[in-house]
């Protein structure tokens, strides 16, 4: 035969003992999480923060004024053979006119990512149509930056697109 248990009440020290229990136990997680933190990305997004807000208001007068200019510059990264991609811009003017000229520069980069970035110089094939080949380019996401210099007024045209690379 089974003999009854002994009943076990509830003290103020086993209720003492499970608070530090549960408080130690968040305690060290928060450590673990907290140290996951730092150590993986430290936040920083530029070394240069304050220059760049002392130059804010002069990149939002350069927004500005390349809106006003109404310019349609369109970037795409297409593969070109099996490791290989080509940058082609295509650049017009408010009027939907080419705009040929230009100095135009391609960076590449991916998000998120420590890789260096890949700046390439775009040369002008057609009118308003400019091309790089890149070699050994890998597929997946990449971030184009676009900067055109030039035209008329020596204006200049800076975008980001995102685009995708496939295989």
């Amino acid at each position: 035969m089974t003999q009854p248990r002994a009943e076990r009440k509830i003290t103020g020290r086993t209720v003492l003992f499970w608070m530090i229990g549960f408080f130690t136990v968040i305690f060290i997680a928060n450590a673990i999480f907290l140290h996951l933190a730092l150590s993986s990305f430290p936040g920083v997004v530029t070394e240069t923060a304050y220059e760049d807000g002392l130059a804010y208001n002069d990149a939002i007068a350069a927004s500005r004024a390349q809106a006003a200019r109404d310019w349609s510059v369109s970037g795409a990264l297409e593969r070109a053979g099996e490791t290989a991609a080509r940058v082609e811009v295509v650049a017009r003017d408010a009027g939907d006119a080419p705009l040929s000229g230009l100095a135009v520069t391609a960076t590449l980069r991916r998000p998120a990512s420590p890789e260096a970035p890949l700046v390439v110089v775009l040369q002008e094939g057609e009118s308003g149509r400019y091309q790089a080949m890149v070699k050994d380019l890998a597929a997946g996401n990449w971030i184009l930056d676009l900067e055109a210099l030039g035209g008329q007024d020596g204006a200049a045209f800076k975008s980001r697109n995102r685009l995708y690379l496939s295989q």
